[in-house]
């Protein structure tokens, strides 16, 4: 089925974020006004940027590939933790991954960012923790790839670009780590048991992130 009650608290929050991110295309005060900034966060204290730049995209197909991931791996956390778990694990990973920016770049006032992609990387962890030997397709190629596997490439790519950054790359990576990482330390946390029977596919997992670590803290990398 493509559809299910599971689904549901999802489809509401999509509407949300696809709405005021219309509205913000035709409103550039409002787009400037609630945008992650690093500079506004840190010396005017506009902390609502934190969670309100997760309703804000760059246009149509990131709005879509955020919206379309939200929605395929939103009914396995709603079934296995309601959708209030569902609602606390996304904005938790929202505001993870934005806190990690501003962490990470807190001596660029001028970084900026926007998208949900924290909160969905949050959402997209924790489903692969519970489940690290299902399948996973990146759209649009028609291949399916086992979760596990995906995950481990996805964080070491999104580490070699957080470490060695190109002028074309226009991601915000350490949103999508530290929204990831939530989501798999919320499902640890709540769900120990499955955690504890693919604790081999998931310290594998969290490797790349384990070498990031290293950098920033060791050997002051990425800052």
């Amino acid at each position: 089925m493509l559809f299910n009650v599971f689904q549901i608290p999802a489809l509401v929050l999509s509407a949300v974020i696809a709405l005021v991110s219309i509205i913000a295309w035709r409103n550039d005060f409002i787009f400037q006004r609630y945008q992650f900034s690093v500079g506004a966060i840190r010396y005017h204290k506009q902390y609502v940027r934190l969670i309100s730049s997760a309703f804000l995209h760059a246009n149509g197909w990131h709005l879509f590939f955020n919206l379309f991931t939200l929605y395929f791996f939103s009914g396995i956390i709603t079934l296995v933790y309601g959708w209030l778990g569902f609602l606390l694990l996304f904005f938790g990973s929202v505001l993870a991954g934005n806190l990690f920016s501003l962490w990470l770049y807190k001596n660029r006032p001028s970084y900026a960012a926007i998208g949900a992609s924290g909160g969905v990387s949050g959402i997209l962890f924790a489903a692969i923790t519970l489940s690290p030997m299902s399948s996973i397709i990146i759209f649009p190629i028609p291949i399916p790839i086992t979760s596990w596997i995906y995950a481990t490439l996805y964080f070491a790519y999104s580490v070699a670009m957080m470490l060695n950054p190109r002028h074309y790359d226009n991601t915000g990576h350490a949103a999508h780590l530290g929204g990831a990482a939530c989501g798999m330390a919320f499902a640890a946390a709540l769900t120990p048991t499955f955690v504890m029977e693919n604790a081999l596919f998931i310290g594998i997992m969290s490797l790349p992130l384990c070498y990031l670590a290293y950098e920033i803290l060791v050997n002051k990398r990425a800052r």
